[in-house]
């Protein structure tokens, strides 16, 4: 069985308003599961390809900011 993992996420949430899609996101980290990491990462890969580049630079001092206080 050859799965896209990438495209079968993306068809999970295609259509989410989007309270439901913070629900997936919050429910994704308060879990804490390993599993639901590929799916954070795909939903984080469609907002990096939809952002501006003032939107990446700030995205990416905000990840600076919050690893440095791990």
């Amino acid at each position: 069985m050859n799965l896209n993992l990438r495209n079968a996420i993306i068809d999970n949430v295609s259509g989410n308003s989007q309270d439901q899609l913070e629900d997936t996101i919050v429910d994704a980290i308060q879990n804490g599961e390993e599993k639901m990491l590929p799916g954070l990462g795909v939903l984080f890969e469609v907002i990096w390809q939809h952002s501006s580049e003032q939107d990446k630079h700030e995205m990416l001092q905000l990840l600076e900011g919050g690893l440095k206080k791990q």
